[in-house]
């Protein structure tokens, strides 16, 4: 069981980017999928999830600017950043979990490798 995230880059403050996570192994349609961070020296954190029912939540620094979407036939789950900002900057993670929408890392039993991104003024 393996996610797949992608879509990492560098973006300007102000600009949009989108990452991916794409499961292999497993039908992720019945999980929750969340999206945490670490930016270098800090823990990693929670940033959003969605539920297979299309509940979301997210974190008080991203809400408003980021939106997280699953396409369930795609096994794909998105993460739309629109004004990012240079506090942004981290690595990304997608993670599954089999139990409920929670900004705990511990809840997540699936993870995916990571993919960076840079905002810039």
């Amino acid at each position: 069981v393996q996610l797949q995230a992608s879509g990492g880059g560098l973006v300007q403050a102000g600009g949009s980017l989108r990452l991916s996570c794409v499961p292999s192994g497993r039908a992720f349609s019945r999980y929750v999928m969340g999206w945490f961070r670490q930016a270098p020296g800090k823990e990693r954190e929670f940033v959003a999830a969605a539920s297979w029912s299309g509940s979301t939540d997210y974190a008080d620094s991203v809400k408003g600017r980021f939106t997280i979407s699953r396409a369930n036939a795609k096994n794909t789950v998105y993460l739309d950043m629109n004004n990012p900002k240079l506090e942004d900057t981290a690595v990304y993670y997608c993670a599954a979990s089999s139990r409920f929408i929670s900004r705990s890392n511990r809840e997540y039993d699936y993870w995916g490798q990571g993919t960076l991104v840079t905002v810039s003024s």
